[in-house]
């Protein structure tokens, strides 16, 4: 059965008037695709105006591409209209005279958007709208159009660059990235191209899309001048234009004024003092060691990193704090009193002894266990070796948290020198009993003055000391001795008084406490909020605390709510979403049950005014539930596989049932007080092929 063409003579009008506005023109345009039985008009012209509503699709060069997938197409549709009058669809430079209507169907697969990117990109080339103006019939738009999407034979497979500089012309490397990596990604490459033939300027570039990605090569960013990063999300691999001079924004700016940027770059590349591309993709320094020209304000620089710090810290804690709950798996809750006596005393071929071991005195001739204290633990002495090893593993990685809080924290903001006085000063916050609060301080203490000392100048003869020796030096000391005598006694301080204050919690006050963490871990699912809440009962983890054992079960189970309630909600009311949800809402189960929150984001980025409160609701249930019943995790990470390690286990899994049901029920209503379709926003925006990032 030979798939129809997305476009044919019945989809075509020329030079005609459809109105004065964008919603005119989008419904005369609705009911051209209607008219071939592909669609059905009131249905398609609703959604085209819905999506057309949160951002105009009006482009530079007198074009306009509304576009939707919609339940009320059939068939796959390019509508095309030639305005007799041209209208506003949004452009900075104008009215739109040439109208593409891009009309997918709510089940289309992902053909149709390699086809829609081929448009998009030949809408780029003058030479390609010219012919458009210049066409006197329908049959010729079908086969300009055709020739471009549909292609009788594959033609030869461009390169993602334009050629490398021959020496004679300047090079520069633009970057172009968006966050569906479809239109935008290409188009604004293409733009940048197009506006450097213009000016004289080789434009080699790299689009970052959701395709794989086709990299430039070594020679072409040695020869490059300056480079160009055109992104709304981070740049992939930065590090390897360390150095180079740099011009950033968003995507769109390459769009409107990919002239502007081009001359920007030139202009970098002729300044000695322009801004350079730091070896870290979250450094804003510059390779130099300068400071200056940075484009984030210090604000976000520093949200930015202790951002950077959060992340690097993740796998830490995730290792550390599974392998304690293993070792708790095999050893008993007892096994850390034992632990460092068990290593000290044995080994593999040497193995503990029950007997021995409840019969061990410490230094001061004090039994370690009292005989009624040690019947948690396992007798085969293979169980006690294993059991103790595991759980010094992970209580030696969980001790690298707070170092390597701090450490990123100043790698993110100073680059590699700012590594080892971070470390330090996040060794010191945990020797000083200055704790999560302390590594935070400290961390920023060291980036900031790494960067600091960075940015002054020295001789030539000393630039080669100053990252290895000069730097990490200067900043420890700055750090080291802020915190020694300055910041460290308060901070810890307060550290203390916060965890007596938690200990101290029981009742409505505790159940308030899991409220507000329930709340953070569904706000943002996997954000700075998130992040925060977890790193608060990460940090203070301890088996001899009760308190900030129950302080991580509710952080972790109200973590576990969104993916399970947006699952359970794919479940309750299937139509109310599209096949690709339904998918994701398959997966959420498992994503959910293993504490892994990220898994609602694909639903939280379609319907963020509906999904994100209600989980935030059924978070709050979660977190309340789970502290008022007396849950405790001894595990930071695993969800309900780290049940050996739950006091309470039932409790702990009740929350999570009632925060689901409460936050999956909540979406379903509030998804359902539409009356009209639901639109699949996340795949619709896969269609980016025509949108404005």
């Amino acid at each position: 059965m030979t798939t129809p063409s997305l476009i044919e003579p019945g989809l075509i009008a020329l030079d005609v008037d459809l109105g004065s506005t964008k919603d005119e023109v989008i419904r005369g345009l609705a009911r051209i695709v209607a008219a071939t039985g592909r669609a059905e008009a009131e249905g398609l012209a609703a959604d085209v105006l819905e999506r057309e509503g949160k951002a105009p699709t009006g482009m530079p060069g007198g074009f306009a591409i509304p576009h939707c997938r919609s339940a009320a197409v059939n068939t796959a549709s390019l509508g095309f209209a030639r305005l007799s009058t041209p209208v506003d669809f949004g452009a900075k430079d104008g009215a739109a005279d040439i109208v593409f209507l891009i009309a997918a169907a709510a089940s289309g697969g992902a053909d149709h958007l390699k086809l829609l990117t081929k448009l998009a990109r030949a809408l780029v080339k003058q030479e390609f709208l010219d012919s458009l103006r210049a066409a006197r019939t329908p049959d010729e738009i079908v086969a300009l159009v055709r020739n471009v999407v549909e292609p009788t034979e594959a033609p030869a497979v461009a390169a993602a660059s334009a050629p490398a500089s021959t020496g004679e012309r300047l090079s520069i490397i633009a970057i172009t990235a968006c966050p569906t990596g479809i239109a935008h990604t290409y188009m604004a490459a293409d733009y940048l191209v197009n506006a450097g033939r213009e000016l004289g300027v080789d434009v080699v570039t790299e689009p970052q899309g959701s395709t794989a990605t086709e990299w430039v090569t070594p020679d072409q960013i040695r020869a490059a001048a300056a480079v160009i990063f055109a992104t709304d999300v981070g740049v992939k691999s930065r590090e390897r234009f360390a150095g180079k001079p740099v011009i950033e924004s968003g995507v769109k700016r390459a769009i409107d004024e990919p002239r502007k940027m081009i001359e920007e770059a030139v202009a970098a590349a002729k300044d000695p003092n322009s801004r350079r591309v730091s070896g870290s993709p979250s450094a804003a320094t510059g390779a130099a060691g300068g400071s200056a020209g940075s484009s984030l304000g210090w604000g976000k620089r520093i949200q930015q990193a202790l951002m950077t710090g959060v992340s690097y810290m993740i796998p830490f804690v995730a290792a550390g704090g599974l392998l304690i709950a293993l070792g708790f798996l095999f050893g008993s809750y007892q096994i850390p009193f034992v632990a460092d006596h068990i290593l000290g005393n044995s080994s593999i071929l040497n193995l503990p002894s029950f007997n021995e071991i409840t019969s061990a005195k410490d230094a001061a001739g004090n039994l370690l266990f009292a005989a009624n204290q040690t019947s948690s633990l396992p007798h085969s002495g293979f169980l006690l070796y294993l059991g103790a090893s595991l759980f010094k593993l992970g209580s030696l990685a969980f001790g690298f948290l707070v170092p390597a809080l701090a450490g990123y924290i100043g790698f993110a903001i100073a680059d590699r020198p700012g590594i080892a006085p971070g470390f330090v000063a996040g060794a010191l916050a945990g020797y000083i009993g200055a704790g999560f609060l302390g590594g935070l301080v400290g961390g920023l203490i060291a980036g900031l003055a790494a960067s600091w000392i960075a940015s002054i100048k020295t001789p030539r003869w000393l630039r080669g000391l100053m990252p290895v020796i000069i730097i990490p030096l200067g900043a420890t000391l700055v750090a080291g001795l802020l915190m020694i005598f300055v910041l460290g006694r308060p901070l810890a301080d307060l550290t203390t008084w916060l965890g007596d204050t938690l200990n101290g919690m029981s009742g409505s006050s505790a159940v308030l406490l899991g409220v507000v963490l329930g709340l953070m871990m569904c706000f943002d699912l996997g954000g700075p909020v998130n992040k925060a809440a977890y790193l608060f009962a990460t940090a203070g983890l301890s088996v001899s605390n009760p308190a900030s054992m129950k302080i991580m079960a509710a952080v972790m189970a109200a973590g576990m709510v969104p993916p399970i309630a947006m699952a359970l909600s794919t479940r309750l009311r299937p139509k109310l979403y599209t096949e690709v949800e339904r998918e994701n809402g398959n997966a959420a189960w498992l994503l959910g049950a293993s504490f892994i929150s990220e898994g609602a984001i694909p639903f939280a980025a379609a319907d963020p005014l509906r999904v994100i409160p209600s989980m935030m609701l059924g978070g709050a249930f979660t977190g309340a539930l789970s502290m008022g019943l007396g849950a405790a995790s001894k595990a930071p990470h695993g969800g309900i596989f780290v049940f050996f390690a739950i006091d309470r286990f039932w409790a702990f899994l009740l929350s999570i049932v009632v925060g689901a049901i409460v936050g999956g029920v909540s979406v379903t209503v509030l998804k359902t007080l539409k009356p009209n379709r639901i639109e699949h926003e996340l795949a619709e925006a896969e269609l980016e092929a025509t949108a404005t990032a």
